[in-house]
């Protein structure tokens, strides 16, 4: 097939990677009593197909594959595949015998969806019923296939060779946007997306966050590991301006989407020696890092992760700055992929328990009043069998700038 119809190809995933995926929204659809949902979140929608459309995927589980109806772009093709100008158009289509089941008990992502959205889609469904199906895609998108590990790993590979340039970038005197902004250039350059995709609407970010002295212990409204006051109250989160000191830690979190699937990685760097008081936390969270990856196993409670790694910080005495200091986060790691706040989430009252396949970002992160943020994150693959695989392969220990 020529490249120009490869790109008009509305599904871009083989049959059997297809197949691996739908059995697992199968899976989640019959735990719920679904018998058919619809799809209209992005993510979702790249899940399912491999690429980004203006539209709805429905999906029946007594078909076999899924049914397209496409508004945006009309030049795409496939032979499941039908255009809609609006969701009124839905009720044409889900009831063309031709194409799939009707649906009786149809899932949608209430969560993501628009109110008006929902009720235009009742309204031209009179008689079905209409349940909340995002439980159901999130946890489909937990465990990820092995092409999805490799695409994910790929864009480690080009994550890392940034990082590993960022001394490069580094001059004396620079402030934490400026450095911020020379990381976002080589990232952009070495390929990356730009787009760190996020669920839901209550959290927002641009690139990445790097993080430096005080402002690494600002509040943020968003449910991130750190804060930091941003460069304007209209997203106030990340870099705001401070400048670079010797001897202090720079704690950089970036994007790592390169293809639609990302890693998640932080890495601490330094212009001199740290104190060593920040050292000794740096290197308590490169063990809690070591000891949630010997523990992240199949059929372990996601709580018990995150009550380990609480457990080392008192023993420490370092409770008090563990995943921030004035405002604290209410988890140590979560899931990672297409998005970056996926399932499981290792918080003290997450009821998830790991899957073989579940990607997980593991970030143990310590805020030290007068001094900045320090700690690793680490993202790992839960394996079938034996301790996870660690998928960020970028040194651990602080990194020198000079």
């Amino acid at each position: 097939m020529c490249k120009k119809d490869t790109e008009l190809q509305l599904q871009l995933l083989d049959k059997e990677e297809l197949g691996k995926r739908l059995s697992r929204i199968k899976a989640a659809m019959e735990a719920c009593g679904l018998d058919s949902i619809l799809i209209s979140d992005n993510a979702n929608k790249f899940y399912i197909t491999g690429r980004v459309f203006s539209g709805f995927i429905y999906y029946n589980i007594a078909d076999q594959w899924p049914v397209y109806a496409v508004k945006r772009p009309t030049v795409l093709h496939d032979n499941r595949m039908c255009t809609i100008k609006k969701p009124e158009n839905l009720a044409e289509i889900l009831y063309d015998s031709t194409l799939c089941n009707a649906p009786t008990r149809l899932g949608m992502e209430l969560n993501l969806c628009p109110y008006s959205q929902v009720l235009r889609i009742e309204k031209a469904l009179p008689e079905v019923t209409v349940k909340d199906a995002s439980a159901v895609m999130r946890q489909a998108r937990s465990v990820k296939t092995p092409l999805q590990v490799v695409l994910m790993k790929e864009s480690e590979e080009r994550m890392t060779r940034v990082y590993k340039e960022i001394p490069g970038l580094y001059r004396p005197g620079m402030s934490d946007i400026e450095l911020q902004i020379e990381i976002e250039r080589a990232l952009r350059l070495e390929g990356c997306l730009g787009q760190f995709r996020i669920s839901g609407d209550e959290m927002e970010l641009f690139m990445g966050s790097l993080l430096v002295g005080e402002n690494s212990d600002t509040p943020s409204p968003y449910d991130f590991a750190m804060g930091g006051a941003g460069m304007h109250p209209s997203l106030p989160v990340g870099a705001d301006g401070t400048l670079i000191r010797p001897n202090q830690p720079v704690m950089v979190d970036m994007n790592g989407n390169f293809n639609g699937y990302m890693v998640d990685m932080t890495r601490c760097y330094a212009d001199g020696e740290v104190p060593q008081t920040v050292l000794s936390a740096h290197r308590l969270s490169c063990k809690i890092v070591a000891e949630l990856t010997a523990m992240a196993r199949p059929g372990v409670e996601a709580k018990a992760l995150y009550e380990r790694a609480y457990a080392m910080a008192v023993q420490a005495g370092l409770e008090s700055y563990f995943m921030g200091h004035r405002q604290h986060a209410g988890f140590v790691g979560h899931g990672i992929g297409i998005e970056v706040n996926e399932a499981p989430v290792l918080a003290p009252r997450s009821r998830d328990i790991l899957e073989a396949g579940n990607t997980i970002a593991l970030e143990p992160k310590f805020v030290l009043p007068g001094h900045g943020a320090v700690g690793i994150e680490n993202t790992i693959l839960v394996k079938e069998s034996g301790q996870a695989e660690t998928l960020t392969t970028c040194p651990e220990d602080i990194i020198p700038l000079s």
